[in-house]
């Protein structure tokens, strides 16, 4: 007697688990086709060839089969074999966007980028409630290269950007790290790059810890973006052959976005960062040898004359190296 009863309650579970799985995946489903429709009411080009639901009884698959997005406005376009949308079933603000390992296009007007990559995938998870707090979001890959015309643009192994809450709502922490990136023939030469200099990075990476006016939740998408209020950054590092940059400091942002904070900077054979700054237009012709005389005077005094130890100070809306004043500081804004 109690078996069957055991037996009854187990078939009425299976029953009522099924009933939910199959409408909140018709839910999930529906969600992602609406959105491709809504774009479409919006004049763009958003269109899939198929798309197929997976993963009863623990998790929601849906695949969508050779989308194409396009937005005739900006001239931009993007396209795939599939990507493939996964939750568990039980909720489903933790989504796992998965893509193609075969190629992906990426167009703007008439030039068009061809991204490859192994096992890429972006995570959002959001906490249960009304209010969509979000957790933590995350873009990971394995080996990746992105060319055009079967030129090489950049590439590089494993690729790992995450931001994710703290224990305070408001606090994020954002690392980024990049192993083994390569940059292509063309951008070695926008940065005059040596020749000697080794075809990839030793060290592409960041760590920072980043407090805004209000945690990210729906209202981002609904009313106004979260605002930096402070930057606490840990370590910015780059390595490069025999060129090493290194940063940490602490910034205060205001309403405006205005930073108020200092940045530590070490440079290592800072020479050649002048050249590439230059030959990339980010330091004009006719700066370049002053700066390099009052560089060249600062590492004097550390004791190396190749390497410098300097800060950026951002003060009254305007930024400089040193002693040396770059100009106004950038607004950090988000729009």
């Amino acid at each position: 007697m109690l078996m069957r009863r055991l037996i009854r309650v187990f078939i009425f579970i299976a029953i009522a688990w099924s009933a939910y799985w199959f409408i909140a995946g018709y839910g999930l489903r529906n969600a992602i086709t609406s959105w491709f429709d809504a774009q479409q009411a919006r004049g763009w080009q958003a269109e899939f060839s198929g798309v197929e639901t997976a993963g009863y009884p623990t998790h929601h698959t849906t695949r969508l089969n050779n989308p194409a997005l396009a937005d005739p406005v900006n001239g931009t376009a993007w396209s795939a074999d599939w990507i493939e949308f996964q939750s568990p079933a039980i909720w489903p603000g933790r989504q796992t966007l998965s893509f193609a390992d075969t190629p992906q296009r990426l167009s703007y007007f008439d030039q068009t980028a061809t991204i490859e990559a192994k096992a890429l995938q972006a995570e959002l998870e959001l906490q249960p409630g009304v209010a969509l707090v979000l957790e933590k979001m995350a873009l990971t890959a394995g080996p990746w290269l992105i060319s055009e015309e079967n030129e090489a643009l950049a590439g590089g192994g494993t690729l790992s950007v995450i931001m994710e809450q703290t224990t305070a709502p408001e606090a994020y922490a954002v690392t980024a790290q990049i192993d083994g990136f390569t940059p292509g023939e063309d951008l070695r030469a926008l940065m005059q790059s040596a020749t000697s200099l080794p075809q990839r990075f030793e060290t592409l990476q960041l760590d920072m810890l980043t407090t805004f006016d209000k945690p990210w939740d729906r209202s981002a998408l609904e009313d106004s973006r979260p605002q930096p209020v402070t930057i606490d950054l840990n370590l910015a590092e780059v390595k490069w052959g025999e060129l090493r940059l290194f940063a940490a400091g602490e910034l205060d942002i205001d309403s405006q976005g205005i930073p108020t904070g200092e940045i530590a900077i070490k440079a290592e054979n800072w020479r050649d960062m002048i050249a590439m700054a230059n030959a990339a237009g980010a330091l004009p012709d006719q700066a370049v040898d002053p700066v390099t005389r009052a560089l060249n005077f600062l590492a004097g005094l550390g004791g190396n004359p190749n390497a410098l130890d300097l800060q950026l100070n951002f003060r009254d809306g305007f930024v400089a190296l040193g002693p040396l004043p770059l100009g106004p500081a950038p607004r950090l804004i988000l729009r």
